[in-house]
């Protein structure tokens, strides 16, 4: 696991074509597999509600592009970010849909693991960072939410995992430990009591001081 830095993915963003670029999105800041994003179809983007609906995946087997449902225990919906949104927003208005389905990204490239993989590595190489793959970018949002301070449960459900044991074998270096939780915890004490010292009355010299 390689998780890439907010200046690294920010250089590939910068990098990568308009329409590759809000894939990459889709994948940094949803946590949708690579299948799930290339599959990712307009009614999937529900706008008002505010999320995205992962019900498919594109699978390439044998040489045939299969429409497959998503794996076991991760048909799921995503609370999406408003700036994500606003970005698929303009990707629907300034690049357009494909085909019947409206399709967002499957009609704009070959929707192949390969295909998708060489874009990538062209997109890295214009970037000018240290290689990472399209899939760490599915644990830089997880570490997002963990550094937030999600629970296992919702970031299970958010990458769409079949149980919280697999997030917590994956990602559990990324939780805060107990001393973490600890420490943190005094230091919110020692703050909250160093703000509230100055507006503290001081008791008068000589007064009786009760212990």
């Amino acid at each position: 696991m390689r998780i890439p830095t907010t200046v690294e993915v920010a250089a590939v963003l910068d990098a990568a074509e308009p329409w590759f670029g809000n894939y990459i999105r889709v994948c940094a800041f949803a946590g949708l597999r690579l299948a799930e994003a290339i599959a990712l179809q307009l009614p999937d983007v529900e706008f008002m509600r505010r999320s995205i609906g992962v019900h498919r995946q594109l699978q390439h087997v044998s040489g045939e592009l299969l429409v497959t449902p998503p794996k076991h225990g991760s048909e799921r919906d995503v609370f999406a970010a408003d700036e994500l949104l606003t970005d698929l927003a303009r990707h629907v208005s300034d690049i357009g849909v494909t085909g019947d389905k409206h399709w967002l990204f499957a009609g704009l490239a070959a929707p192949t693991r390969s295909a998708v993989n060489s874009r990538w590595v062209k997109t890295i190489v214009a970037a000018g960072v240290r290689p990472f793959t399209l899939r760490d970018l599915r644990h830089f949002y997880a570490s997002g939410l963990i550094a937030a301070g999600c629970d296992v449960v919702t970031v299970q459900r958010a990458l769409g995992h079949s149980s919280a044991s697999i997030t917590l074998s994956t990602y559990s270096h990324l939780w805060p430990d107990a001393g973490d939780r600890t420490r943190a915890a005094a230091a919110g004490l020692i703050r909250a009591v160093s703000a509230d010292s100055s507006r503290t009355e001081r008791p008068e010299s000589g007064a009786e001081v009760r212990i």
